[in-house]
C-alpha cells in the first residue's frame, strides 16, 4: 500500500502518542521525517531519535519528551501544507504559533527549518507544520 502523505502519517503517530503518554513512537524513514525530527529535537519537543533499518525503507524510533511531572510539551501538531494544496511563505509571513511560545516547521531549499532559524537565515519555503 503506498501513502501519499507520510509527513501527515508521522504527525499522527506523535500526536496519538503524545495523547495516549507513550515513551517511543515509530515512522517511517523518509529525508523530510528525518528533517522535522531533527528540528523538533533541537528545540526541545523530543528528546531524541534514531533510524532504524529494516531491509526496506528503514524506520525511524521517536523518544518523546515530557515535563518534569509529566505534563506533555507537545499539545498541538497541526499540518498546514497538503498533498492537494501546497502553503509556501516569504521569511515575513512565516507564522510564530503562540506568539513565540511554538515553532513552525518549514521546508527550505536549506533544509528543514524552524521558523526562528529561516528568519535567521532569511529565508522562506513550504510551510510544513505548526507545533505548539
Amino acid at each position: 500500500m503506498s501513502m501519499s502523505d507520510p509527513i501527515a502519517d508521522m504527525l499522527t503517530r506523535i500526536r496519538n502518542t503524545v495523547r495516549n503518554r507513550g515513551k517511543h513512537v515509530t515512522v517511517l524513514n523518509s529525508k523530510v521525517c528525518r528533517g522535522i525530527a531533527d528540528v523538533l529535537q533541537a528545540e526541545g519537543y523530543i528528546s531524541g531519535y534514531e533510524v532504524v533499518e529494516d531491509g526496506r525503507q528503514g524506520k525511524i524510533l521517536i523518544s518523546l519528551k515530557y515535563g518534569p511531572r509529566g505534563e506533555t510539551l507537545i499539545h498541538a501538531l497541526d499540518r498546514a501544507s497538503k498533498p492537494g494544496r501546497r502553503v509556501y511563505r516569504k521569511v515575513d509571513d512565516i507564522p510564530s504559533p503562540v506568539q513565540g511560545l511554538g515553532i513552525s516547521i518549514v521546508s527550505t531549499s536549506r533544509g528543514v527549518l524552524s521558523d526562528r532559524m529561516c528568519r535567521d537565515q532569511k529565508v522562506g519555503g513550504e510551510l510544513l507544520c505548526t507545533v505548539s
